[in-house]
C-alpha cells in the first residue's frame, strides 16, 4: 500500500475517532500558546497547564514577561523542567515580540524561527492553532505513529514533516497532528501499543510486521 492510500485511510479513521480534538494547552492569547509550547518541552501538557494557570495571572501581558526578573521567572516555571533555558526563552521572546514585531506574535515561519527557543515544531503549532494555516507539528507522537503506519521511513522531524506535507491535505494538516497526539496517548503508545484494539490496524505496517 502506498503512502497516499495510507494517508487517506489514516485521515478517515482518525476523523471518526477524534472529530473535535484540539490542542490540549490552555491559552487565551497567542503569546500564551507560544510560551506554553516552550514550557512543554520534555514536560506533559497537564503539568504545563497547571503552571500557566498561575503564571498567566502573575504575568498578565507580554510586557510583564519582558520585564520579569529572570530568577523569579525560573522559580515560577521550575516544575516544568529545564527551567533556566525556558525562562530565558520566554523573557527574550517577549522582548522580541514587543520590539521587533509590534507586540504581535508573527504569523509566518521565517519570523517565528527568529524568536528565542522556537524551532519548527513550535512554529508549526503557532501557524496551525493561532493562525489557521497549514502546519505539521512533528512531536514524538507524530513521528512515532507516522513511522508505524508507514507514512514515513524517517525519525528526523524535518523529514517527517516533509513526508506528511506530501500526503496529508493542507487544510486539515494541523488538526490531523492533534488527532495523532490523542491517538498516541490513547492507543498507539510508545510502549505496549494496543494494536489489537486499534481501528487502524488493518492497514498499519507496524501491526502487519509484528
Amino acid at each position: 500500500m502506498d503512502r497516499k492510500k495510507i494517508a487517506q485511510l489514516s485521515v478517515t479513521e482518525l476523523q471518526n475517532l477524534y472529530p473535535d480534538v484540539k490542542c490540549s494547552l490552555v491559552y487565551s492569547e497567542n503569546y500564551q500558546l507560544l510560551f506554553g509550547a516552550v514550557l512543554s518541552a520534555q514536560c506533559t501538557d497537564e503539568r504545563v497547564n497547571k503552571v500557566t494557570e498561575v503564571l498567566f495571572k502573575k504575568y498578565p501581558d507580554l510586557q510583564s514577561f519582558a520585564d520579569a526578573d529572570i530568577s523569579e521567572l525560573e522559580q515560577d516555571i521550575k516544575s516544568c523542567g529545564l527551567y533556566r533555558a525556558k525562562a530565558k526563552s520566554i523573557k527574550n521572546s517577549a522582548n522580541q515580540i514587543i520590539n521587533d514585531f509590534g507586540g504581535e506574535v508573527p504569523d509566518n515561519m521565517g519570523d517565528l524561527l527568529k524568536l528565542t527557543g522556537v524551532g519548527r515544531k513550535i512554529a508549526n503549532l503557532m501557524l496551525g492553532d493561532a493562525f489557521g494555516k497549514p502546519a505539521i507539528v512533528t512531536d514524538t507522537h507524530c513521528i512515532r505513529i507516522s513511522g508505524r503506519l508507514g507514512l514515513t521511513d524517517s525519525k528526523v522531524p524535518a523529514k517527517v514533516e516533509k513526508d506528511l506535507t506530501e500526503v496529508i491535505p493542507s487544510e486539515i494538516s494541523s488538526h490531523f497532528c492533534h488527532q495523532l497526539v490523542q491517538f498516541g496517548r490513547d492507543v498507539c503508545k510508545a510502549r505496549n501499543p494496543e494494536c489489537h484494539n486499534c481501528k487502524l490496524n488493518y492497514f498499519c505496517r507496524y501491526y502487519k510486521e509484528d
